[in-house]
């Protein structure tokens, strides 16, 4: 497989001189999904919006199918990519309809054509169109959101995908929900995709390689079979922190006298 996008030793640095991130390199190859790991403030959002330059990176070059992304113009780059984030950021005042197709809007199709593409696109993310397409963001719950904003986002058919916590605001259910249909999906299209969580389940649900950033580097970039199975310690503590409640329901050991 050819890399999508990839990273090479970017550095972001702010005013006082603190790196965000640090000689970061990843490879993102086509039609997989990597997950970002790591605590807050570990450089995962700041390392997914240098993809789309959302942030200029200090140092390091960034590619995307080969080509530098820096050379490409702005917007170009960005309809090369959909962006999906927790709160959707649908626009309050659009219909559901409208929300999905502006960006085919700004490309200058048809209504016909953003209408059809947009019924298409409710359908697979799993929408009745004839129920959902006039609506208002305000009308719908937040798993009915998210999937709207996922539809937007693969409106113009994107090679790679964006997801910055986009369940993060969820329910344990609908989250689940969203997982399931999210995974579906991504079979069929092929898409590559970035996604930032807090949710090490998630990410071992969704991803083929998953990556933990600390202190704005790469602590670890393994395949998602093998990221449990690594003794390396900020792996075994982040694994530990994540499965507490699991580990605190298991029964307490019990004596053969019934003593605990």
């Amino acid at each position: 497989m050819s890399a999508a996008l990839e990273f090479k030793n970017i550095s972001v640095a702010i005013k006082s001189g603190r790196l965000l991130l640090d000689d970061v390199s990843l490879t993102l190859e086509e039609g997989t999904v990597t997950a970002i790991l790591g605590r807050s403030g570990s450089g995962k959002t700041t390392l997914l919006r240098t993809a789309n330059r959302m942030i200029d990176p200090t140092l390091g070059q960034i590619y995307v199918a080969g080509a530098v992304i820096s050379e490409l113009g702005l917007v170009e780059l960005r309809r090369k990519m959909g962006y999906v984030v927790q709160e959707t950021g649908l626009f309050p005042h659009f219909n559901v309809e409208r929300n999905i197709g502006i960006i085919l809007e700004a490309e200058g199709q048809s209504r016909e054509q953003r209408v059809a593409r947009s019924h298409e696109l409710l359908q697979l993310v799993g929408l009745d169109p004839t129920a959902f397409s006039h609506r208002f963001p305000h009308q719908l719950s937040g798993g009915q959101r998210q999937r709207v904003g996922l539809a937007r986002a693969l409106a113009a058919e994107p090679k790679i995908l964006l997801m910055d916590e986009p369940f993060g605001a969820l329910d344990p259910l609908t989250r689940a929900e969203m997982q399931d249909m999210l995974r579906e999906l991504l079979k069929r299209l092929r898409t590559t995709v970035l996604l930032v969580t807090h949710d090490l389940d998630e990410a071992l649900f969704l991803a083929n390689r998953i990556v933990l950033l600390g202190e704005g580097k790469v602590l670890a970039n393994l395949p998602r079979d093998q990221f449990l199975q690594s003794q390396q310690p900020e792996i075994v503590a982040y694994a530990r922190a994540f499965h507490r409640g699991q580990n605190n329901a298991a029964p307490d050991p019990i004596s053969k006298d019934g003593a605990v």
